[in-house]
């Protein structure tokens, strides 16, 4: 009885792993704990206990298993496996976010504006598979339909930290990634449906922004020439060659070339020695899965179309170097246009929302009645349609059945794409293309082949949650600064 009661107790669930897991405790009733337990207090400025707080990796992960009990026996009924057939071979594909959040400081009025910064970081069960004692394929019981919401997205770890403090950041993710580390060498066994049934776990960290992966795999910062996350090549290259190339980096490959940069087994020197290893300078500290984060890709693509528009309007291709007091009339001419024509405001960073509107044929009507030339404006509309084809390949949860036609095109409407880039736009592509611009026109049908989706791996949950998190802490802050 006592058992059962506990068992009705909300987030207590028994449950075991074989093999225990290194260093973790075996006790299961553990809630919310102190995300630096463990850790010998330092006298620091700010009272460490406060920092952070988390659940423990394979509790929040039983948890969650727990919450899709129904999904799971349901998703077994309907692919007509017997129940007590299936007690082994579960296997459960999980995705991470972290994410940071800039100013999250109480808003009081009284005392100092303290930059207070967060970073949380979380994680989505995607989809849950079996393979039946006597089977060879594997079965998929549950898939995640909303991968993208809040909803589904769990928060492991919340911590009072910039996401630039590299060394704070991981000092706190440490004990994540040990757990992490340790449940990918173990089953779980808990009871689902009445039956004991044994779970292994796969992570697959993509909901990164590119910043967070430079950081936690060691390369150097986004402005660096070696402009790719997933690939080797070098601001140069990339534009010179914008659409072949494939994805070469790999966590593995990250602290192999992190040796060779602390060794350096060949005395070179520096630039010989940069260039061998291809920009990664520190040690690689969290695997993550070398993919695109379709929410920052639209950002930052929408953030390159915004300052094209600008040019046009200045008609840039025709001069040399024009003045900051021009620039800044071509921005105040296309904020005023923008704003008269599309009601979209001019705003300090671009955001989500804004990307959405910008990036529309109509956008770019709008902006086609300020550019002077014809041709010019032929180029902005081709440009424009290239984008909106190539753009729900990798914004699609299931691109092969949401948008097949598109994304056999991508591979041919990329190199359309890129080809206008190189001729008809080369005042801004000459040795220059953004991270995010490349990533789009190169990466995109590998991943999409290797993963199946681009979209559903993006970090837009754990996005939406922070402003639940903003909504928790009472703060306003982003909504309006008066």
């Amino acid at each position: 009885l006592r058992a059962v009661e506990k068992e009705l107790l909300p987030g207590f669930h028994q449950f075991e792993w074989q093999p225990a897991l290194k260093n973790v405790s075996t006790s299961c009733s553990v809630g919310i704990i102190n995300g630096l337990s463990g850790w010998a207090s330092s006298v620091d400025d700010s009272p460490a206990d406060t920092i952070t707080r988390r659940f423990r990796y394979d509790v929040a992960l039983v948890s969650a298993l727990k919450d899709l009990e129904e999904d799971i026996m349901e998703g077994l009924r309907e692919s007509g496996l017997e129940d007590n057939a299936c007690t082994s071979g579960f296997s459960v594909m999980i995705k991470e976010s972290c994410d940071g959040m800039g100013d999250v400081s109480e808003k009081h009025g009284g005392g100092p504006a303290v930059p207070e910064k967060a970073v949380r970081f979380s994680f989505t069960v995607m989809s849950v598979s079996v393979l039946a004692d006597d089977e060879e394929e594997r079965v998929t019981i549950f898939t995640e339909a909303k991968p993208n919401s809040e909803l589904s997205c769990k928060p492991l770890c919340l911590m009072f930290v910039d996401e630039s403090d590299h060394e704070t950041l991981t000092a706190i993710l440490w004990p994540v990634i040990a757990e992490r580390q340790a449940m990918k060498d173990s089953r779980l066994i808990l009871s689902i449906g009445g039956l004991p049934r044994s779970f292994r776990f796969h992570f697959r960290g993509t909901g990164y922004d590119e910043k967070m992966v430079r950081e936690m795999e060691g390369l150097e910062a986004s402005g660096s020439s070696y402009i790719c996350t997933l690939c080797d090549s070098s601001r140069a290259e990339a534009c010179r060659n914008m659409v072949l190339h494939s994805v070469t980096r790999s966590h593995e490959e990250n602290l192999e070339r992190y040796e060779i940069w602390r060794t350096n087994p060949f005395s070179e020197s520096v630039d010989e020695l940069r260039d061998r290893v291809k920009g990664v300078s520190a040690k690689a500290f969290m695997e993550t899965h070398p993919t695109l984060d379709a929410l920052h890709c639209d950002i930052g693509n929408a953030t390159e179309f915004y300052k094209i528009f600008q040019d046009e309007i200045g008609e840039v291709y025709q001069k040399v170097n024009p003045s900051r007091e021009e620039r800044r009339s071509w921005r105040a001419a296309l904020d005023k246009q923008l704003r008269k024509k599309m009601k979209l405001k001019p705003i300090m960073r671009m955001n989500g929302n804004y990307a959405r509107r910008l990036m529309t044929q109509e956008a770019v009507e709008v902006v086609c009645e300020l550019v002077p030339s014809e041709e010019r404006r032929e180029a902005l509309r081709e440009l424009m349609r290239l984008y909106i084809q190539m753009k729900p390949v990798w914004r699609a949860t299931c691109p092969a059945k949401e948008c097949p036609d598109q994304l056999c095109r991508y591979s041919f409407n990329s190199q359309r794409f890129a080809d206008l880039l190189s001729s008809t736009f080369k005042y801004r592509y000459n040795g220059k293309i953004t991270n995010y611009l490349h990533k789009t026109l190169a990466h995109v049908p590998e991943i999409i082949e290797r993963d199946g989706s681009i979209g559903a791996w993006a970090s837009e949950g754990n996005e939406s949650a922070n402003k639940l998190f903003r909504r928790f802490r009472k703060m306003n802050a982003r909504q309006s600064k008066i």
